[in-house]
Formats: C-alpha cells, structure tokens, sequence
C-alpha cells in the first residue's frame, strides 16, 4: 500500500497550482505552472482511480467477511475480487513510479554526437544509418532535427556527424542510446560476399543550460589588467565555456568508452534482420523497421521500463 499523505500531497499540490493559475502571474510563471499542471492532472486522476478500487475492494471483503452475506452474494463478491486486485496492483505500481524522483535532465533537449569506429569506410556508412534512423524516429515523436556539424566519409555516410534533437522527453528516451553500436552485414564494397563487422559509437547529452555570468565592474577591471588587453573581459565567459566543454568531453567518454567491439551496447545483424540489445537481453527481427526510426521506440520503451524497474527496486517497491 502506498502511504496515504504522499498521495495527498500530490492532490494538495495540485490544487495549490491550480489556484496559482487562476491568479496573476508572470507569462514565464504561467509556462512552467501550465506544465506541471499538465503532468500533475493525470497522476491525480490515477490516485482517483486507485483510491477508487481500494474503498471497492475493502467492500467486497467485509460483505465476504459478513456473516449475514447470503452465499450466492458471497459467490459473486469472491470471484470480483481478484481482477480489482489485479486493477489495484496496475495502479499502485503507476503511482510509485510517478513518486519516483525524476532525472532533472529528462526535459532537456539533446546534444546527439555518432562517430564510426573500428570498420573504415563502412563504419562511417554505419554511423550515417544510425543518424538517419534517429532522424526518423525523432520525427515519430515530433521533435525537430539540427544538423551542427559533421565530416563525411570517403565512400559515405559520416565520420562524424553532431546534431541538436528539440522537443519535450528528448533526453529521457535516447540517453539510453549511448555506446558502442555494433553492425554485421556484407559492405557493398565487398565483391566476396564476406560478413563484415564494423562500430560506431553513439553519445547523446543533455543540452547545457544557457550560463548567466554576473561580473561586478570591479571584476571587470582586475581582469583587463591582469590580461593586459580590452580582451581580458571576456576570460570569465571563455572559462565558463571551457569548464563545459571539459565536462562534456568526459560525459562523452564515459558513455562510449573507447569505442571497441566488446563494448557493444546493441548489434544490427543484416543477415539474420535481427536487432539485439544486450543490456538487456532483448532480440527483435524487424532490423529494416527498427533502421526506419519505426520499430527503435520499441527498444527504447523496452529500455526505459527496465529502468523504471531498477528505480522501482533502488526505492524498496515491488515492480
């Protein structure tokens, strides 16, 4: 059973934004109100429901329980409870995940950065079927798509490809996109027919916030003289920028490692039309639905319901 103040809690929280709503208030406060009003609507709904079933289920057990319950009414209050239950427990399991703390980042647009690795030519004609898979499937979702750089390769595809992914939950369903992708199939290059594997490897990061820098005048002064030029305003920002970029740099390496085959997060066996996660152990054979954006978010909910799971544990509840 989930403890009835938290449940409260979030019914009192929506009404309090409710009440701020219908109040003046700053467009910017509107915005962000608006939002958690909308995301806050239908877990109170499902407090609603759950409460629902669980004042239903408490009646069938004393009618059970009642003495004076004829048997045929005690027939049929017995073989009800056990799909209420069941209703109860789907409920109860939403909840906990909707008390769950969420990742900050979750809302954030993406940084998605794909390089090939070991494989040459067909590694970067890899690494631009990836691209064009998360190009597609970014569509399915209604998120816009921003090339910001890239370097082609030799044969095709990309080297190297950096693109901007807007829209809402960008982040929290391609950040498990991250590693080393692993492909197998005959290159086009390849006159033997030879099975061929190759890697590319994926990075996706959070968009960085814009970073407001509040410099006292007098700052300003100690640095123009310290740099012995007019430029020496401008070290705070490029320091800011630095200290981003590094850590940037080292979420990347941390999410791809050195790009080998053995870190392999996901293979794409051609031959076989078959697409295999190996985190956790699922196998699809839709390999050309997957590569057209259409069947990826299946993985990806795969993906995030086992991450629910793993939260759900961290936190002590069933799942």
């Amino acid at each position: 059973m989930i403890p009835e103040p938290k449940l409260d809690a979030l019914v009192a929280r929506h009404q309090a934004v409710e009440r701020e709503l219908a109040s003046p208030v700053t467009p910017e406060t509107y915005v962000k109100l608006s939002r958690e009003f909308a995301e806050l609507a239908p877990i109170v709904e499902t407090v609603k429901d759950y409460r629902a079933v669980v004042a239903e289920i408490a009646g069938l057990d004393a009618l059970i329980a009642d003495a004076a319950t004829d048997a045929e009414m005690r027939a049929m209050a017995t073989s009800e409870k056990p799909q209420l239950d069941q209703r109860r427990a789907a409920l109860e399991r939403e909840l906990r995940l909707a008390l769950v703390p969420k990742d900050a980042m979750d809302e954030r647009n993406v940084i998605l950065e794909i390089r090939a690795g070991t494989g040459g030519d067909e590694a970067a004609l890899f690494a631009g079927d990836l691209f064009r898979m998360y190009e597609r499937y970014a569509a399915t979702q209604g998120w816009k798509v921003e090339i910001i750089s890239l370097s082609e390769g030799t044969m095709g595809g990309f080297k190297e490809i950096v693109a901007e992914i807007r829209g809402r939950g960008a982040f929290a369903k391609l950040k498990f996109e991250s590693g080393v992708h692993r492909v197998q199939r005959v290159p086009d290059t390849e006159g033997a027919g030879r099975i061929h594997t190759s890697t590319a490897t994926v990075a996706v990061l959070p968009e960085a916030a814009e970073v407001d820098i509040d410099i006292d005048d007098s700052d300003l002064k100690i640095d123009t003289l310290r740099s012995g030029g007019a430029g020496g305003q401008h070290v705070n920002y490029d320091f800011e920028r630095q200290k981003q970029d590094a850590a940037r740099a080292a979420e990347r390496r941390g999410q791809v490692g050195s790009g080998d085959r053995s870190e392999r997060i996901r293979t794409y066996n051609f031959p076989q039309g078959r697409v295999s996660d190996h985190r956790i152990n699922l196998t699809l054979y839709k390999l050309p639905q997957v590569m057209e954006g259409e069947a990826l978010g299946e993985i990806i909910d795969a993906l995030v319901t086992e991450h629910q799971a793993e939260l759900l544990a961290a936190e002590g509840a069933p799942s």
